[in-house]
């Protein structure tokens, strides 16, 4: 029987501790409430002017690659085809640019918001997430 060895261990490099003080200094907690109210603006009956969408888009961006990462690392997407046709949906959605055309980028930031609303209602539903009270 032979013994494992391990690795001898060394001080991290500049570099490493620099792109972890970056990670760390760019985190920001996952806000379930702004998730929802972003989503419940675009979805609402009202129409957003050009200026709304174009705050709206990059926002809806982040919180769709939030939960998809949530869904990938909780294995659920493995577990639940439903979200592993949200996710790349998703992904397809926010790698795309906002349309130009006013009509197109509401109709894209709604794409947007439907597909967020329903990986977060899956994801609660898998329990990753917790329903707010």
């Amino acid at each position: 029987m032979s013994v494992p060895t391990v690795a001898r261990w060394a001080p991290p490099t500049v570099e490493m501790l620099t792109a972890l003080l970056h990670a760390v200094r760019d985190w920001e907690p996952f806000d379930g409430d702004a998730v929802l109210d972003d989503i419940a603006a675009v979805l609402d009956d009202y129409t957003p002017t050009e200026y709304e969408v174009d705050e709206q888009a990059p926002r809806l961006r982040g919180h769709l690659v939030r939960l998809s990462n949530l869904a990938i690392a909780s294995r659920i997407d493995e577990r639940d085809e439903r979200v592993a046709v949200l996710v790349a949906q998703g992904r397809e959605i926010r790698s795309a640019a906002t349309p130009s055309d006013h009509r197109r980028a509401v109709g894209y930031v709604r794409q947007m918001a439907w597909t967020l609303n329903e990986l977060h209602e899956l994801l609660v539903a898998n329990q990753c997430l917790t329903e707010e009270p």
